[in-house]
């Protein structure tokens, strides 16, 4: 067994409810460094940072290529567990989103989120079936390259609001089935927090549950409560360091001054983790 291989199967045992894998996700090798020397168990990208990191802005308008080196840093710069946003797989059909795998495979990386929001401009979400087809791909092409990879997959129908109320949570489980029946690990779902309706989606649901939560929402020990094996920050760690580059670029083009720079780390310490 490969230690890629143990890496996959201890990422996948980390999904727990008891107690739930937090992750602050990372874009760059200097993020994926301070979120594991802050203690977490795994480091995920967010592919919102990572695109905006790399000059490109986040929906399926970063190329593969660049996608995958920057993986390759992250997995490189740390010794936990690695999982990659690859948004919609970086390709049109079933047979790219496998290459892409692969590649993701061979960066080091032991886990991905797939999303099945469309992206050839249609409102809404890919077909039930098409994007089963493209999790599958994503299956085999791990199975061929015998590691155990923790696939994530997205389902969008909160974010993107499609249906309303029951319909809605309906359409979630189901996608969550058919997805789960292509050969996904776990199942993703951004834009509901909602104590209610997330312990309808654990219900409803029969593998680890994973939600997106930030400001106003549950706290992690509440969110396991719920039954949600995985809590995710996605692409607000990056919002939040970008918000501080603004802050004090415009700090000092206003005033000259230099006090939202108070908090920064220290030179020295930043420089060393990154020897390490």
């Amino acid at each position: 067994m490969t230690a890629q291989h143990q890496k996959a199967q201890l990422f996948r045992s980390l999904h727990d409810s008891a107690a739930p894998l937090a992750l602050a996700n990372a874009w760059d090798a200097a993020s994926a460094r301070l979120v594991e020397a802050a203690g977490a168990k795994a480091v995920a990208t967010t592919s919102a940072g990572v695109a905006w990191g790399l000059g490109a802005a986040d929906g399926n308008h970063l190329d593969r290529d660049r996608a995958i080196a920057l993986i390759g840093r992250v997995t490189a710069a740390v010794s936990v567990p690695v999982t990659a946003d690859i948004e919609s797989g970086f390709g049109a059909t079933p047979a790219d989103v496998a290459a892409t795998v692969a590649e993701v495979l061979a960066a080091g990386a032991v886990g991905i989120n797939i999303e099945d929001a469309r992206t050839d401009g249609g409102p809404g979400l890919r077909p039930t079936e098409e994007q089963a087809e493209r999790i599958a791909a994503a299956r085999r092409a791990a199975d061929d390259a015998d590691i155990p990879l923790y696939i994530n997959a997205r389902v969008d129908t909160y974010l993107r609001a499609v249906g309303t109320g029951e319909t809605r949570l309906k359409e979630t489980i189901e996608r969550a089935a058919a997805y789960l029946e292509a050969g996904a690990t776990g199942i993703f779902v951004p834009g509901v927090t909602d104590p209610a309706v997330v312990a309808a989606l654990t219900a409803g649901i029969d593998a680890p549950v994973n939600i997106l939560a930030g400001p106003g929402a549950p706290s992690v020990a509440e969110l396991s409560g719920l039954g949600v094996a995985r809590v995710s920050l996605g692409s607000s760690v990056a919002e939040a360091a970008y918000a501080v580059v603004r802050k004090v670029a415009a700090e000092l083009a206003a005033t000259g001054t230099y006090t939202g720079l108070a908090d920064a780390l220290d030179y020295g310490e930043l420089n060393a983790l990154m020897k390490g």
